[in-house]
C-alpha cells in the first residue's frame, strides 16, 4: 500500500519534479547522482511523502534545467488560508 503524500503541495511538487526527469529521459537513480542525493529520496518525494529543503529544490531545479520558481510556482503550505 502506498503511503499518501504528506500534503497537497508535496504532493504537486513530486508531479512536477517526476514529469521533468521524465521530458529529460533520465531515470531517479540518474537524477539522484546527477542532484548528489540518494535514490530512495527521489522517490519520496515523487510521491510526495518528503519535506523538501530548499537547498534539495535547489540541486533538483539545477540537474532539470528548470527555475526553481517553476517547482514551486503557486504552491500552498498546508493550512495556508490565502494570507
Amino acid at each position: 500500500m502506498t503511503k499518501a503524500p504528506i500534503s497537497e503541495a508535496a504532493g504537486q511538487f513530486g508531479e512536477r519534479v517526476r514529469a521533468r526527469r521524465a521530458e529529460l529521459g533520465k531515470s531517479q537513480e540518474q537524477l539522484a547522482s546527477e542532484s548528489s542525493l540518494h535514490w530512495s529520496y527521489i522517490g519520496q518525494v515523487e510521491r510526495g511523502q518528503r519535506n523538501v529543503t530548499l537547498h534539495s529544490i535547489l540541486k533538483l531545479a539545477e540537474v532539470l534545467a528548470v527555475d526553481p520558481g517553476e517547482l514551486v510556482h503557486g504552491l500552498r503550505a498546508p493550512g495556508d488560508l490565502g494570507r
